[in-house]
C-alpha cells in the first residue's frame, strides 16, 4: 500500500510522456507537410531565378559538339571563354565582340523573367547567327559547370549573370542573393577546382559607392556605405573575391559599370522606359533630390564598357591555383567603367524628345529612397592606366544609335515593349 503513490504517478508520468511523444509527432507531422505541400511554404513563390536546377536540357554528344564548336579559338593567338549571363544586355555585346576577333566563347543564362525573355530570345538568336552557342542552365548548377569546364578548357570566364536593378530588390530580395552571391560562390567553387583554373572577370557595379558623396567616384573611395541590397550584393561579391583570390590563387578582376545603356538594352532602364513612354503619350516620372536637387547619371555607352570589358580579359594574369590549391599570389584588381560625363537626367528627357520628336509630359518627383542615389561619376584614371580605357561616344550619339535600334526593333512604336 505504501508503494500505490508512486505506482499511481509512474502510470500519470507514462501516460503524459505518450501524449507529449505523440502531439510532437503530430506537430512534427503537420510542419513537414505545410513546408511540402503548402505553396506559401516558399517565401518567394513567384521567383524565376528559383525554378529547379533540373529542369534544363543539357548533355550529350550532340550537344557536346555543339560546346566544343562554339568555344573553338579561331585566331592565334585567342582566348576562350565562358560567358554567363549571354542572353543580357551587355552579355550579348561581349559575346559578339569576342567572337567577331575569333575567340572562342560559350554562352550561359538563364533566360528569366525578370524582364521580357522574348528579348533574350532575340539576342540569342543573334549570336546564334554569328556561331556563338548559348547553354540554358543556371550558375547555381554545379553540375552543369562541371561538364561545361569538362568539355571546355576555358582560359577566362567573364561573369555577367546578376540579378540586376536597384528598386526590385524591395520586392524580391531572396533573388539577389541567390543570383549575385551564392550564383557568383558556386562559379568560384567550380573555378578553383578546375584545371587550369581561368582568370575570372566579373561585373560589380557602381552602385558599391552608395551613400559616398566624394566625387568622381575613385577605386580608393569606400564602399561600405550600400543604399540597396542590389548594391550590397555587388559589394559582398568584391569581398568574396577578394576570399577566393587570396585562398585559392584565382586572377580576379571586377569591373564597376556606370548606368550602361545602347541598342539591345534592358527595358528596366530608365533612358528605355522613357523612350516607350513618350512614345505612347504617357507621362515620365523625373526625380529630383532635396531642394529641387538635379539626379545626373554617368551614362557610358554600350560599345565603350566592351572596349574594357575585352581590355580586362587580355590583361588579365593566369590564375596560380591547381587543384584548387594556391601557388602563389594571384591577380586581383578592381575598375570603374564610366563615362566620366554625368548627365542630369532632364537632360537626357530632352535629348529623347529631339531624337524621337515627340515633347514628353514630365511628371517631377522627389527621388525615393529605394535606393537610388542622386548622382554618379566615375574616375575613371586606373581603368585608363591600365586597361587603355577611353570611352569615346557622347550621351548625344549613343541615344542616336539607342532610338534608331528601338523604333527598328519595336516597329515603329508599335509592338509593345516590356
Amino acid at each position: 500500500m505504501d508503494k500505490s503513490p508512486y505506482i499511481h504517478n509512474r502510470l500519470r508520468w507514462h501516460s503524459s510522456l505518450a501524449k507529449l511523444t505523440f502531439w510532437s509527432f503530430m506537430f512534427l507531422g503537420l510542419i513537414l507537410i505545410f513546408f511540402f505541400r503548402s505553396p506559401s511554404s516558399n517565401p518567394l513563390p513567384q521567383d524565376p531565378s528559383r525554378r529547379s536546377l533540373r529542369t534544363y536540357n543539357w548533355g550529350g554528344p550532340a550537344w557536346e559538339k555543339r560546346v566544343r564548336s562554339s568555344a573553338r579559338i579561331r585566331s592565334r593567338n585567342g582566348i576562350s571563354v565562358l560567358v554567363t549571363g549571354a542572353a543580357g544586355f551587355v552579355g550579348t555585346h561581349v559575346s559578339a565582340a569576342l567572337k567577331r576577333r575569333g575567340d572562342g566563347v560559350l554562352g550561359l543564362d538563364n533566360f528569366n523573367d525578370y524582364y521580357d525573355p522574348s528579348l533574350k530570345r532575340a539576342r540569342q538568336a543573334l549570336l546564334e547567327r554569328s556561331g556563338v552557342f548559348i547553354v540554358e542552365g543556371d550558375i547555381n548548377d554545379s553540375a552543369l559547370l562541371r561538364k561545361l569546364f569538362e568539355v571546355v578548357a576555358f582560359t577566362h570566364v567573364m561573369h555577367l549573370a546578376a540579378q540586376a536593378g536597384v528598386r526590385y530588390a524591395m520586392e524580391n530580395p531572396g533573388s539577389y542573393v541567390h543570383s549575385n552571391i551564392a550564383g557568383f560562390v558556386n562559379l568560384l567553387e567550380v573555378c578553383k577546382s578546375a584545371n587550369p583554373q581561368p582568370a575570372i572577370v566579373w561585373a560589380s557595379s557602381s552602385s558599391v559607392y552608395g551613400l559616398n558623396t566624394k566625387v568622381p567616384f575613385s577605386e580608393r573611395d569606400r564602399t561600405d556605405q550600400p543604399a540597396s541590397l542590389y548594391a550590397a550584393t555587388k559589394k559582398a561579391g568584391e569581398e568574396i573575391a577578394h576570399t577566393y583570390n587570396h585562398i585559392y590563387g584565382l586572377s580576379l578582376t571586377g569591373l564597376r559599370f556606370f548606368t550602361v545603356y545602347g541598342p539591345w538594352g534592358r527595358p528596366d532602364m530608365a533612358y528605355f522606359f522613357f523612350t516607350r513612354d513618350i512614345l505612347k503619350g504617357k507621362s515620365i516620372s523625373i526625380f529630383e533630390a532635396a531642394n529641387h536637387g538635379t539626379v545626373a547619371r554617368d551614362f557610358t555607352y554600350i560599345d565603350d564598357i566592351v572596349k574594357g570589358c575585352l581590355a580586362a580579359l587580355d590583361t588579365a594574369e593566369k590564375s596560380t591555383g591547381s587543384g584548387g590549391k594556391k601557388k602563389g599570389p594571384a591577380q586581383l584588381r578592381v575598375f570603374n567603367l564610366g563615362n566620366t560625363s554625368p548627365v542630369p537626367v532632364s537632360d537626357l528627357v530632352s535629348i529623347l524628345e529631339r531624337l524621337l520628336k515627340v515633347n514628353a509630359k514630365r511628371n517631377i518627383m522627389k527621388l525615393p529612397r529605394n535606393g537610388d542615389v542622386q548622382f554618379t561619376h566615375a574616375n575613371i584614371s586606373l581603368a585608363q592606366r591600365e586597361l587603355g580605357y577611353k570611352p569615346s561616344t557622347d550621351l548625344q550619339t549613343g541615344l542616336k544609335k539607342f532610338v534608331r535600334w528601338y523604333l527598328s526593333y519595336y516597329s515603329g512604336g508599335k509592338k509593345a515593349a516590356g
